[in-house]
């Protein structure tokens, strides 16, 4: 499902115009982003957790050349399903 299906999908079920859930659906992604940039998570209570992590510095290598890289540190956005979308699932 894209974004765009599911702006559709929203609007279906919750009997809204597409114009509408389309603003629902930027505010909601919108909100997680902001909060996520702030350090802060977001629990939605049986669907999950977003959540920031961080990933340490680290030497790789290039694959084409074989020679040694550094990645830098880096905040990375991270989910945790809930249990209900886990059982759901099962």
């Amino acid at each position: 499902m894209n974004k765009t299906e599911l702006i559709d999908h929203i609007a279906q079920q919750a009997d809204i115009s597409k114009s509408t859930a389309g603003r629902a659906l930027d505010a909601m992604i919108g909100g997680v982003k902001g909060t996520l940039k702030k350090g802060g998570s977001v629990t939605l209570i049986g669907f999950g957790t977003f959540a920031v992590g961080k990933r340490t510095a680290r030497t790789g290598r290039n694959p084409r050349t074989g020679a040694a890289i550094k990645i830098k540190a880096a905040k990375v956005p991270k989910f945790r399903p809930g249990k209900a979308l886990k059982d759901a699932l099962n």
